[in-house]
């Protein structure tokens, strides 16, 4: 089949990968406009478009998918089918009818659960033991289309969402591909999802991400590594943010927001056991080993920290 692949952030970039190197043609890649990055807020194009580019396939990049100058180069390129991965933004129905085999998605979770924008990130946060990928049909409606396949996939105890997605993103890439062959061979039929079992992971955002020590230490083990790499997981320390990455339980007790500072170690109280803080990033500084971090701006035991703990 003729194929035009959507995505935009890095994950997508190994599934985009397995697309180019099957025995589909790769005719065109749609992916966000660039965007300004860093202080100096420069133009940088998306990884799919520099990997795109970098595989020499024609790149489409639409303020929205609506625009008719878009919608017209789209059907110029006559795709059978465009697979898509973490694209970015809503498709209208004019775009969904031009591939004759529609737009294909490849999804980070087993739907129906997690419909939306960050299901990675809401399945670690909500202890699911379980998660996967599913490949459905896009129509109007958030995430419900019809499904052609699915792969399921442990959660591990210290998963962080970086490191699941990463997981999902290769299997995933098997996924779609071997969608793409059924669908071109006729040997996959489309089945309604089903009506039980909805949910929705809707962005996380920075605001979502801080922690609140008086949590139990299992939410908040579950909080951070949902939350690493992004946003990050936050709290504050003498009116100043502290980015935060994942933490170890423990068996001692704390009051909640409360440090206890070792020469190799710094716990943090919570609403039941203490954490012990991994690496963090102060305001304006690298990441840091929290021991690190703890002797450069001398904190003692004693000391508190974030919401939770008294502090505002």
């Amino acid at each position: 089949m003729r194929v035009v692949f959507a995505g935009t952030p890095e994950v997508a970039v190994t599934v985009l990968d397995a697309v180019a190197a099957s025995a589909h043609e790769l005719v065109g890649v749609v992916t966000r406009p660039d965007a300004p990055t860093g202080r100096g807020r420069r133009l940088v194009a998306s990884p799919v478009a520099v990997r795109a580019e970098e595989l020499g396939v024609p790149v489409l990049k639409p303020g929205h998918p609506r625009d008719p100058g878009f919608q017209d180069a789209l059907r110029a390129l006559q795709p059978d089918c465009c697979p898509v991965v973490a694209y970015g933004a809503l498709l209208p129905q004019s775009a969904l009818d031009i591939p004759r085999y529609g737009w294909v998605n490849l999804h980070f979770s087993a739907l129906p659960a997690w419909r939306g924008a960050a299901p990675v990130q809401h399945a670690i946060w909500s202890g699911d033991e379980v998660t996967g990928t599913t490949t459905f049909r896009i129509v109007k409606e958030l995430d419900a289309g019809p499904t052609y396949g699915v792969m399921t996939e442990r959660i591990r105890p210290t998963d962080t969402a970086g490191d699941l997605l990463a997981r999902l993103a290769e299997g995933g890439a098997d996924l779609l591909v071997a969608t793409l062959d059924g669908i071109e061979n006729g040997s996959l039929v489309e089945r309604a999802q089903q009506e039980e079992g909805v949910s929705y992971a809707p962005k996380v955002e920075v605001d979502d991400a801080r922690v609140d020590w008086s949590h139990p230490a299992v939410a908040i083990d579950r909080q951070v590594r949902a939350c690493t790499p992004a946003p990050g997981a936050w709290t504050t320390f003498a009116g100043e943010r502290l980015k935060l990455g994942p933490v170890q339980r423990t068996d001692q007790r704390l009051e909640p927001g409360v440090l206890e500072v070792t020469k190799n170690a710094v716990l943090v109280g919570t609403g039941t056991e203490a954490v012990r803080l991994g690496d963090v990033r102060p305001h304006g500084r690298k990441q840091m080993a929290a021991a690190d971090w703890a002797r450069g701006v001398r904190v003692e035991s004693g000391a508190r920290i974030g919401a939770g703990s008294g502090e505002s």
